[in-house]
């Protein structure tokens, strides 16, 4: 745009007639006020809540560096209390499924999986215990909670080899009971890698504080590689 048509512009907006000037000043001052009024309005506001907005988050974030330490303390004193862990067959024999596959996991925590967690639900597919072992990598459990006398089949077994490695993409698979199983049970685990534990296992596991992999004679995941762990 040309100087001549920008002047010609300027001159037909600007006011023509002393009153028109006053208006405009008058309009102008009013915009001014009101927006001096709007930036101390501003200040107030953030001279109130710029605190709060600052310290909500910082708040939050204590809070939840508390919460944090608390739950890692918390999870230390159980895995120490864990430590000392011992169960009596006695005590084991009046639990129930759900008591007894607890006491497996507590038993794997006190024996270095401080991440062992129960699974055992409705689908299970044979797995009631799962824990990370430094030594012998992932354990799957299967527990079989009974009466004194009863035994535990090689059908068992069977099920067992089928989801442990390939489902649970288990490192070394056990059942536990606290009763016994049958010859066939024992010899067709042993055979196909299928650890067992049964009540006398489960008598120094449990009451006597024998170490898991000890036990099992299972070996280091290291020596072994991929292969099953001896039963």
């Amino acid at each position: 745009m040309s100087r001549r048509r920008l002047g010609l512009l300027l001159r037909r907006w600007a006011p023509a007639s002393t009153g028109e000037k006053i208006a405009a000043g008058v309009i102008a001052a009013a915009v001014l006020l009101w927006l001096v009024q709007a930036a101390a309005e501003a200040g107030r506001w953030l001279a109130t809540f710029w605190p709060a907005a600052i310290a909500l988050p910082a708040v939050a974030g204590a809070g939840a560096v508390v919460r944090l330490r608390r739950r890692t303390a918390s999870g230390r004193e159980r895995v120490q209390r864990l430590a000392r862990l011992r169960l009596a067959l006695d005590a084991i024999d009046v639990m129930d499924d759900k008591a007894f596959e607890l006491a497996l996991r507590d038993l794997m925590v006190r024996d270095g999986c401080p991440t062992a967690h129960r699974v055992g639900q409705a689908g299970d597919q044979c797995a009631d215990v799962i824990a990370s072992h430094p030594r012998y990598g992932r354990v799957v459990i299967q527990a079989k909670h009974t009466t004194v006398a009863a035994k535990v089949s090689s059908h068992v077994m069977y099920q067992v080899n089928g989801t442990a490695k390939p489902v649970h993409r288990a490192d070394v698979a056990v059942v536990v009971t606290n009763g016994s199983f049958t010859r066939d049970a024992r010899a067709w685990g042993d055979r196909h890698g299928i650890c067992w534990i049964d009540r006398e296992r489960l008598r120094r596991w449990a009451e006597h504080g024998d170490a898991f992999g000890d036990l099992l004679h299972l070996r280091p995941i290291s020596v072994r590689g991929p292969t099953r762990p001896i039963g």
